[in-house]
């Protein structure tokens, strides 16, 4: 017998699974607003930084659909043209931690002992630091900027990913087809790239893109703040809190479509990654 027989999704029973219209049009909206990121400065209808003084927060129209921001911007233009740095620093952020966080679920559950109550003892601490308090003292010692804050991000969203791979790493480590490998030699690298991490990889998945949008809470607070990105930079965040001035003044646009843009792109993330639970671990939630 080979040691890809002795996996434990080998021969498994494939089920089929109705279709979910909630997570397909959450999976749509990602995918849009992904594409918005890579290909939206060069779609944006108008200059997102070029200033009109004569059409200061002016009413939605046909040339400018959502209307100008407190300077004349194009507010589309610059929701268009924000997308890419507005997502850009969560990604980082979940690739960081996930990444780092997977590698030390699987070397916690695999060598036990020491190691293992180190890695937990070092998360509880972690945890114990809001996100976002953490990301804020970083940027205060460090200066205004996203750079910091999403290293701080990084590390504040370790303990997330990896409490809860570790215990499903930890089930899978003591799964017989492990033994097996074992016995047959095989090198643990091998056993951990071939055979765990893709077991693994479904629970990843799932955390990450819920993750996804708690990131980009974080970020667009970091933001709103003052302590993120900096004008004129169309960042959704920095947008929400340019144009809080503009509210009271009974000129929300700004405010309002940057937030409700946060907004949408939060709940399609929690959405599909809901859904994908559902798909992939098979849960009922």
């Amino acid at each position: 017998m080979t040691a890809t027989l002795l996996t434990r999704t080998a021969g498994r029973p494939k089920r089929a699974r109705p279709r979910d219209p909630l997570t397909a049009g959450a999976g749509c909206v990602v995918a849009l607003f992904v594409l918005l990121a890579v290909f939206g400065p060069l779609i944006t209808p108008h200059d997102p930084n070029a200033v009109d003084p004569l059409g200061i927060n002016a009413g939605p129209s046909a040339v400018h659909p959502l209307g100008t921001d407190d300077t004349g911007r194009d507010l589309l233009s610059r929701l268009i043209a924000g997308a890419r740095a507005s997502l850009a620093a969560p990604a980082v952020v979940i690739t960081v931690s996930t990444a780092l966080g997977t590698f030390l679920a699987l070397a916690a559950a695999w060598f036990g002992g020491r190691l293992d109550r180190l890695v937990s003892g070092a998360l509880d601490v972690v945890f114990g630091f809001p996100g976002l308090i953490m990301a804020v003292l970083v940027a205060a010692v460090f200066g205004a900027g996203l750079a910091a804050p999403v290293v701080a991000l990084s590390i504040a969203y370790l303990p997330l990913i990896t409490r809860v791979v570790r215990s499903a790493a930890v089930r899978e480590r003591q799964l017989p087809y492990v033994s097996a490998l074992q016995l047959l030699g095989a090198p643990t690298a091998r056993i951990w790239l071939r055979h765990l991490l893709p077991n693994l990889m479904p629970l990843v998945l799932v955390q990450a893109t819920i993750g996804f949008g708690y990131a980009l809470l974080d970020v667009a607070a970091i933001s709103f703040l003052g302590l993120g990105s900096r004008p004129p930079d169309p960042e959704w965040g920095l947008m929400v809190t340019n144009g809080a001035p503009s509210i009271l003044a009974g000129q929300p646009q700004q405010s309002l479509c940057a937030g409700l843009t946060i907004l949408i792109v939060v709940v399609a993330f929690n959405l599909l990654g809901t859904g994908l639970s559902r798909r992939l671990l098979g849960e009922n939630a």
